[in-house]
């Protein structure tokens, strides 16, 4: 890669870095501002939990509040739903379509939704309640597809991994980021893509023995947004680290701070065209300039270190 190609592949990752509000947290002015000033060009917020999706009136109204944050920061949104949210109940298509309402009135470009989110089942009547279950959400989320095209924003499934090991709680369908991709090709809406999150793909895979680079390869065309944030994989042989649970597998450390191969994603990221959102937990202590600066430069030296790799083949 000449000096050239990697001056714009950093405009361009300035242009795609976003990072996140916590999901308790109020885009308040000054903490707007501290991702302006760090270079962030986009911003993730949580909504409302899902009754209050379901609620239309009171979504509306902190929907416009949202808004009118925003406005003077010119930061792009991206807006996480409830993490219990999956369409195809009554109850939960009934809170979806308070999500779209919510995300026109505050102007969001994506939407992140966690796709196939159910246990995996063990026994052939579970197993048939569970096709049952996966095929009524495919069902509505073609229809929330339509209705977001209309809108004008994209419907984002993004892939999920296990929180502790040896977890008492089944495997869900949705730590498979092909399986999700597949959904996502099924239904086949310009309005429905993939947020493909690397650090929960770098824990499944590491859990079964795996890089995440293969998962990673085959759902890029799919991918409208991507969640950055590092751990420590299956933390094989109790690996640990200072400060850090020394259990927890997903950890949203700084990129660069656990074990993510970030010189065969990074390149693959880099090369991409859609957001890049850090999702660091504020605990870590890490401020937003560091963040930007800290992400912008793992990317870069991946990029960089690749174009020579790439040029020789």
């Amino acid at each position: 890669m000449g000096r050239g190609k990697l001056v714009l592949v950093t405009i361009e990752l300035g242009t795609r870095l976003g990072l996140n509000v916590h999901r308790d947290q109020w885009p308040s002015t000054p903490l707007l501002r501290s991702y302006e000033s760090a270079g962030f060009a986009w911003v993730q917020i949580h909504t409302p939990p899902r009754p209050m999706l379901a609620d239309r009136e009171r979504s509306r109204r902190h929907a416009r509040a949202l808004r009118t944050a925003l406005d003077p920061h010119g930061l792009r949104l991206l807006l996480h739903a409830p993490d219990d949210l999956s369409a195809g109940t009554i109850e939960h298509d009934r809170a979806f379509d308070g999500l779209l309402d919510y995300a026109a009135e505050a102007g969001a470009e994506i939407v992140a939704v966690h796709g196939m989110d159910f246990p995996i089942a063990e026994g052939s009547s579970a197993a048939a309640r569970l096709d049952e279950r996966l095929a009524a959400e495919e069902r509505s989320l073609q229809r929330f597809a339509a209705r977001a095209e209309v809108l004008g924003f994209t419907l984002a499934l993004e892939n999920r991994a296990p929180v502790w090991p040896a977890s008492p709680v089944l495997p869900h369908v949705g730590y498979d980021v092909l399986t999700l991709r597949d959904l996502v090709r099924r239904i086949g809406s310009p309005a429905l893509g993939l947020l493909l999150d690397v650090g929960h793909a770098h824990i499944c895979a590491a859990l079964r023995g795996e890089s995440a680079e293969r998962a990673v390869r085959a759902a890029l065309q799919d991918a409208v947004a991507f969640h950055l944030h590092d751990n420590l994989g299956a933390r094989r042989h109790d690996l640990g680290a200072p400060g850090v649970d020394p259990l927890r597998l997903d950890l949203h450390l700084p990129p660069g701070a656990g074990c993510l191969p970030w010189d065969r994603l990074g390149p693959l990221l880099a090369g991409h065209h859609a957001p890049l959102v850090l999702e660091v937990e504020r605990s870590h202590g890490v401020a937003p300039a560091a963040l930007a600066a800290g992400a912008t430069a793992l990317l870069r030296r991946a990029a960089a270190s690749a174009a020579p790799v790439a040029a020789a083949a």
